[in-house]
């Protein structure tokens, strides 16, 4: 891809990109005591000192300073950080927001100056048919010339992500030195061109994007169900192939909900 020609800024590129993501994570805890398990599970894997160091990562792919973090974990469960960001000096001549994949894992709030990256977590379960979710909320807003963007498949795969939704939006303007306003400083139409081949493969996606007002949004859930990988505390042969069959409909039924933002009756 040919690199995008640099626009020549007046002062401070004033332009704020917001990247917003929703994750879930969707299992089966067949009793009671199981579920209570999961959410005890849940709570302490994605407790506020892991939530950090993957928001301290996203802040290094995105080239940014961290100036200060702020976390807290809840009583009964949930955690939250912010952390506040600034662009980094060394590197800033480096980034890039051309459409490409940004890089995968190898393997909570932090305040940067003017941006900043939230994230909160929501675990809950069904009272009754054995369904238990565990949400996290992600805010990534930054100012200036580095964009969230190239996070994305850092925190896609940072997360047991059966479902993902994202927005991205451009606010505000930044001059040129003729004086010409500028809505945004580099080209996108959608966010799943940011996003891994193998990654786009294992989900269905659905876009809505509203050009002229720089607002994409997408959304993702994956393909296949393979039950093993969603029983909590309890074996796939434990279960006869009917109910093999009723806990697959369940899993597919709050995949589909979720992911369309309606109830669906069966």
């Amino acid at each position: 891809m040919p690199r995008q020609k640099k626009i020549k800024l007046h002062g401070f590129n004033n332009l704020t990109k917001t990247l917003s993501f929703n994750i879930y994570d969707i299992c089966y805890a067949k009793t009671p005591k199981q579920r209570k398990e999961y959410i005890a599970y849940i709570d302490e894997e994605y407790n506020a000192r892991r939530l950090t160091n993957i928001l301290s990562e996203v802040s290094h792919i995105i080239g940014a300073n961290i100036l200060n973090i702020a976390h807290q974990d809840y009583e009964p469960e949930g955690a939250s950080v912010t952390i506040l960001i600034a662009e980094e000096p060394v590197i800033s001549e480096e980034l890039s927001n051309t459409e490409a994949p940004g890089p995968l894992p190898d393997a909570v709030v932090g305040h940067l100056d003017k941006s900043h990256i939230t994230v909160h977590t929501y675990p809950e379960s069904h009272p009754d048919n054995g369904i238990s979710t565990f949400r996290v909320d992600i805010d990534v807003s930054t100012c200036g010339r580095i964009s969230p963007l190239k996070a994305l498949n850092f925190l896609i795969h940072s997360f047991d992500s059966d479902i993902v939704i994202m927005d991205y939006r451009v606010r505000g303007f930044t001059r040129d030195i003729r004086g010409k306003k500028h809505y945004i400083d580099h080209k996108i139409n959608s966010i799943q061109n940011f996003i891994a081949w193998d990654t786009k493969q294992a989900y269905s996606m659905i876009d809505v994007n509203v050009y002229q007002e720089n607002i994409f949004h997408t959304k993702m859930m994956k393909k296949d169900i393979e039950l093993e990988s969603y029983l909590f505390g309890v074996e796939k042969e434990e279960f006869t192939t009917s109910e093999h069959k009723k806990i697959h409909s369940r899993l597919e039924k709050e995949m589909l909900e979720i992911f369309y933002g309606q109830n669906i009756t069966r």
